[in-house]
């Protein structure tokens, strides 16, 4: 048979990130990161299995060049270790999950043999000893979290020498004993620093020259985390926005700067993207931007200060923009009134939702 090759990504801190992290956020960072992953596969390998904290690939009876091979390798490192800087850099959530997910690393595993399938509930799946050898070299004597792993097997088979160095890589030879079995293999840890991050928009902190035109101020009986996870989570909307037919959003996805979901309201979509702007260090602060409003802009930020240590203020301020003369009417007229309305009934809700919540009721 010919040598098929086995190639698993794995990100390494996942059981203290989760355990010790709140954990559905959690869980969509790591979602968020084997999709970024599965995404960043160039060499048209195939998924066999979603391991937890990591994706087991192979492509049968091929083994990519020398050069295909690491810069596979390569492009994987560096999606994931952009999607951490994006998630770093435009995080508005204060949960540890959020905040810590930068610290998570990448190790990638690469071998290659003799490769026999069985089916599982019509599935074919990967099966054999070395399935079973590769997943053992997860376990290895590396004294690091962020490196590239190539089996003895895979390095004769591509080429790669011992002594094999690049702005990237920079091999070193290491074995392991698995069940009195010596397997070798060549790694390289992986500096990120030496990786040319994908670039990603960083949207700008909203500055207004005049003061809000609506503002609402209301007390909350809940942390100020817990109020902004009632705010920031879309799937919570529907319990308090209402007049709101659908809430359409990415649900594997943390909200952060730039975040986009969409409200459709009688068969129209309005599309609504997440902003910020300057406000006091110690509140939270939630921000969305709309254009199809018949205005230019709305701007609407949610600022929540902690009162003590189980209550909070949370402050709505409205910012509508209308550039026209028709339009300044109709919103001096109509569209402001309209809003002071609509924002007064889902704040209404937002408490009776909180104060119900955290009697354990779902519905309001």
């Amino acid at each position: 048979m010919m040598n098929s090759l086995l190639f698993i990504p794995d990100i390494s801190g996942f059981t203290y990130f989760v355990q010790n992290t709140e954990i559905e956020h959690s869980q969509h960072v790591i979602s968020e990161l084997l999709e970024v992953l599965i995404n960043a596969n160039t060499q048209n390998l195939k998924l066999a299995e979603v391991e937890g904290d990591a994706l087991f690939f192979y492509k049968e009876n091929e083994i990519p060049s020398q050069e295909k091979l690491l810069a596979q390798i390569e492009t994987m490192f560096t999606a994931f270790y952009s999607h951490l800087k994006l998630l770093e850099k435009n995080r508005i959530c204060p949960c540890n999950a959020c905040a810590t997910a930068p610290n998570l690393q990448l190790k990638i595993i690469v071998h290659c043999g003799e490769l026999q399938f069985i089916t599982v509930q019509e599935k074919r799946k990967p099966f054999g000893q070395v399935v079973i050898e590769a997943h053992r070299l997860l376990k290895n004597s590396i004294p690091s979290d962020h490196y590239a792993l190539l089996s003895e097997n895979v390095a004769k088979t591509i080429g790669l020498p011992v002594s094999y160095k690049s702005k990237l890589y920079h091999f070193n030879q290491g074995v392991d004993t698995y069940d009195s079995n010596e397997i070798r293999y060549l790694f390289s840890e992986i500096n990120k620093k030496n990786l040319k991050l994908n670039p990603f928009a960083i949207p700008e902190v909203v500055d207004f020259k005049n003061p809000p035109s609506i503002i609402f101020v209301k007390e909350f009986d809940v942390t100020a985390a817990e109020l902004f996870e009632y705010v920031t989570n879309y799937s919570y909307r529907h319990y308090w926005v209402k007049g709101v037919n659908k809430f359409e959003y990415n649900p594997d996805e943390v909200t952060r700067l730039g975040t986009e979901h969409v409200c459709v309201i009688d068969g129209k979509h309005f599309n609504f993207t997440t902003v910020t702007k300057k406000t006091d260090p110690c509140n939270l602060i939630y921000g969305e931007r709309t254009t199809d409003l018949p205005l230019d802009e709305l701007y609407q930020f949610f600022i929540i200060k902690a009162v003590s240590e189980h209550s909070c203020q949370m402050t709505v301020e409205v910012y509508p923009k209308a550039k026209s003369l028709f339009k300044k009417i109709v919103l001096a007229i109509l569209i402001k009134r309209g809003i002071k309305k609509s924002l007064k009934t889902s704040l209404d809700n937002l408490k009776k939702f909180v104060e119900q919540e955290n009697l354990g009721l779902k519905k309001i």
